[in-house]
Order: C-alpha cells, then structure tokens, then sequence
C-alpha cells in the first residue's frame, strides 16, 4: 500500500518519539491501534452491508426492475 522501507519505519519512530516523547509512546500507539481497529471494523461492516444492495436495510427482498420499453 505506501511500500515503507526499515529506513523509513525508523525515521518515522525517531520523529514520534523526538514530537511525543518516551514517557507517552504507550499512550499515543493505544490511540492508534484502538483508531485502526474502529476504522477496520467500520470498513468491513460497510462491505457487509454495501454488498447486499441499497434494499437491504427494510429486510424485505428487492422486486425486478421492469424490462426496458414494457408500459
């Protein structure tokens, strides 16, 4: 997806220590991985329900559409 290198993970670990600190590195990587996990939960149950159909919601199945030029 970003195709990070080792050299660049550790840069990025360096800034984040360098901009939060040491003593809230645990605090900060909780706030992530709890966001991550939120957002990931929220992906998949968006394809869980965007699969189905805009119907899917009332429960009750989608009647066919009428074939085009039949009035």
């Amino acid at each position: 997806m970003f195709n990070l290198g080792p050299t660049e993970l550790i840069l990025i670990l360096v800034i984040i220590v360098i901009f939060f600190g040491v003593g809230r590195l645990p605090e900060v990587f909780g706030a992530v991985g709890k966001g991550l996990r939120e957002f990931r939960k929220a992906a998949s149950e968006e394809d869980d329900t965007g699969t189905q159909g805009p119907s899917s919601s009332s429960g009750e199945p989608r009647a066919p559409d009428a074939p085009a030029g039949s009035s």
